[in-house]
């Protein structure tokens, strides 16, 4: 089983574009190591006679028609909550240049 270490923390904090306080670092590898005993203990579940739908309630959701409404006051109300909008658009700070 692979484990977490600093150099793998490292490369998860650059893919995830994220930044972990070097205080905190010990403790997180900590974590995402118990996080990985977990999973390697669900890997011992022996699961061959299970199917992959397999669910404890024998029921199914109910289902309705899907059927299209039009209203065109809907839009109003939502963008009426918007701190900024012009027309039918929300307005958004920019973002990229």
């Amino acid at each position: 089983m692979q484990r977490i270490d600093a150099t793998l923390l490292h490369r998860l904090e650059t893919l995830s574009q994220l930044q972990i306080d070097a205080s905190n670092k010990d403790a997180i590898l900590d974590e995402l190591n118990k996080f990985l005993d977990f999973v390697e203990i669900l890997n011992e579940l022996d699961l061959d006679n299970v199917p992959p739908t397999f669910n404890v309630i024998d029921s199914q959701a109910p289902l309705r028609q899907d059927v299209p409404q039009s209203d065109p006051t809907v839009a109003q109300k939502i963008l009426s909550h918007a701190p900024k909008s012009e027309e039918d658009f929300f307005i958004v700070p920019k973002i990229i240049e």
